[in-house]
């Protein structure tokens, strides 16, 4: 059992896992006996395995013994996770070119904007040069994996996993809320 903000998560009774092939007696060569002594061969064939045990979800108070808070929080972590996944993939589109930085304006802090657009500037430059592997930069970019760690109340990290043609790249970022929105204050994108 882990406790996460109030949050238990237990699983049901562990099931051992099933073993992978189940060896049929009397299975071997037609016309013949299974066994050892007449030299028959036995047939092997895939075990159906056992379904996993689903996880129970149950709040609890807590050590606050705020309930509706542990639910908030869960709420906040969901909406960061969203956050954090639309942003990095806009944030890969504006250095492909292909998106105006002043599009995430609204979610970014002014210092991330204006540095995201002076990379896309120096990736643009670069793409202009008569390397192959410059024009591979930033194609198809899909953001395969959001993961996010609540820092305090109104403060979160995260980082994603993004994939692109010519490479696998990691995005962190920093996401904190103020007046009831959450803005991008970091954003590293390796």
């Amino acid at each position: 059992m882990s406790t996460l903000t109030g949050i238990c998560v237990t699983a049901a009774a562990a099931v051992p896992p099933a073993p992978h092939l189940e060896v049929i007696p009397g299975s071997g060569v037609p016309g013949r006996e299974s066994g050892a002594a007449t030299g028959g061969a036995a047939q092997v064939r895939p075990r159906p395995r056992a379904a996993a045990a689903p996880a129970v979800m149950e709040l609890s108070a807590g050590a606050g013994g705020n309930a509706a808070g542990a639910w908030r929080s869960v709420e906040d972590h969901r909406e960061v996770c969203a956050i954090s996944r639309s942003t990095v993939q806009a944030a890969i589109e504006v250095l492909a070119g292909t998106r105006p930085a002043q599009q995430l304006s609204r979610r970014l802090d002014p210092r991330c904007v204006a540095s995201l657009q002076h990379r896309a500037a120096l990736t643009r430059r670069a793409g202009t040069g008569g390397s192959g592997t410059a024009a591979l930069l930033h194609r198809n970019p899909s953001v395969r994996s959001v993961h996010a760690c609540r820092v305090s109340e109104h403060i979160y990290e995260a980082c994603a996993v993004v994939v692109e043609e010519a490479r696998i790249r990691a995005v962190a970022l920093r996401i904190e809320r103020s007046r009831a929105v959450w803005r991008v204050t970091v954003l590293e994108i390796g």
